[in-house]
């Protein structure tokens, strides 16, 4: 019997691309997602905790889920 590779397919794609990477300055990063989503804060949080919930890097997902929460508090604060 042969064994079979079984590719990995990649179902998550952003339709936004936001410039957004673990190396930039939690002021960079949150700046740069804020304006691919054109001011809206919650769909910057929504995106930003899209990416914490797929990603398999650790450090990725802990900094996209801290600035998914800066954004989801600014706008519960903003109502």
């Amino acid at each position: 019997m042969t064994k079979h590779k079984v590719k990995t397919e990649k179902w998550y794609s952003s339709s936004v691309i936001m410039g957004w990477r673990k190396d930039q300055s939690m002021a960079t990063r949150r700046r740069l997602a804020l304006r691919s989503h054109k001011g809206d804060k919650l769909a910057t949080a929504r995106a930003l905790q899209s990416l914490a919930n797929v990603t398999q890097d650790k450090q990725t997902k802990k900094l996209a889920r801290a600035d998914a929460l800066y954004f989801y508090a600014l706008h519960n604060k903003g109502k």
